[in-house]
């Protein structure tokens, strides 16, 4: 497995599951052009962008570099890095095409040149068997200890804290989890709940 310490933004879902297998960090979606309209995104984006950094890695057709150009323009220059895959022409085998321009995209190209690229972005990457994490893992039993998963209100405690830290409405509890991790520590997230709990009474 390869540690990341940047959030990696990818296109989609396949890109994502593709990582995941040998990527050991967080990986957001853009869900192709959806992400010029989800301004929810947009601002977890920027606040990954703020606490860790985000890593670029998109398609190398037309589509993926205008996704690239939007997201370099929404956070700082210093806080992106930019990882590009090269033009290998061939067809996905979950689609029965190629592509427009019948180039690969990021869940067909072979894990050993999404290595390379994502090395030669300057990403703080490492295949050692340590932690990129600067602060200790939100876990699920830490979610269940503040009520936000296995308790009666845990859904209503979620989408109290969702709006407190202005987090995307249809993030599950897993994803909440991971993305906490990154933007804050356990002892900053009991004091957010305790707050929203004194706050709302019964929640």
């Amino acid at each position: 497995m390869i540690q990341v310490k940047e959030a990696i933004i990818v296109e989609g879902k396949y890109d994502k599951i593709r990582l995941s297998n040998f990527i050991d960090g967080l990986i957001i979606t853009t869900d192709g052009f959806g992400i010029f309209k989800d301004k929810e995104k947009q601002r977890l984006i920027r606040r990954l962008a703020e606490t860790r950094g985000i890593l670029v890695l998109t398609d190398s057709d037309g589509a993926g570099f205008v996704i690239r150009r939007f997201l370099k323009g929404s956070v700082p220059p210093d806080r992106v890095k930019h990882a590009y895959i090269p033009d290998i022409f061939g067809k996905e085998k979950r689609k029965d095409k190629p592509s427009a321009e019948g180039k690969l995209g990021v869940e067909g190209i072979p894990d050993e040149i999404i290595a390379r690229a994502i090395a030669a972005s300057g990403a703080h990457c490492s295949v050692q068997n340590t932690n990129v994490r600067t602060q200790k893992p939100i876990t699920k039993a830490d979610m269940y200890a503040l009520g936000l998963s296995g308790t009666p209100d845990a859904a209503q405690m979620r989408e109290a804290l969702k709006k407190e830290l202005d987090l995307p409405q249809r993030m599950t509890a897993n994803a909440m989890a991971d993305v906490l991790g990154c933007i804050m520590t356990l002892p900053e997230l009991e004091e957010v709940c305790r707050k929203i709990r004194d706050r709302e009474g019964n929640v």
